[in-house]
């Protein structure tokens, strides 16, 4: 973990950054959302991925790549939710009270 973050700290800056961004528009955008049944799919699939990097059950560069991949979508999906909540507090704050 301490080599992915010294050297990769680049990316992770970057994809925890580019989480916020998407976090502050999705207030704003107001979409459909995923269906209930491909929610359930990507959610197995998540948890298959993180109980294989847990288990080290991929070896060599591609398990190196499943740890960095699997750290930068959770620093982009905790981002996201801390832009989403930051634009809601904001938005909420200026709206005049009725």
């Amino acid at each position: 973990m301490g080599y992915l973050t010294t050297f990769y700290w680049g990316w992770l800056l970057a994809s925890a950054l580019l989480g916020f961004a998407m976090g502050w528009i999705s207030v704003v955008q107001h979409g459909e959302g995923v269906p209930r049944k491909l929610r359930w799919v990507l959610s197995a699939v998540v948890a298959a991925l993180i109980a294989a990097a847990l288990a080290r059950v991929v070896p060599g560069r591609f398990g190196y790549w499943l740890d960095l991949g699997l750290i930068m979508f959770a620093l982009y999906l905790c981002f996201c939710a801390v832009g989403s909540w930051l634009r809601d507090w904001v938005v909420s704050r200026s709206a005049p009270s009725a």
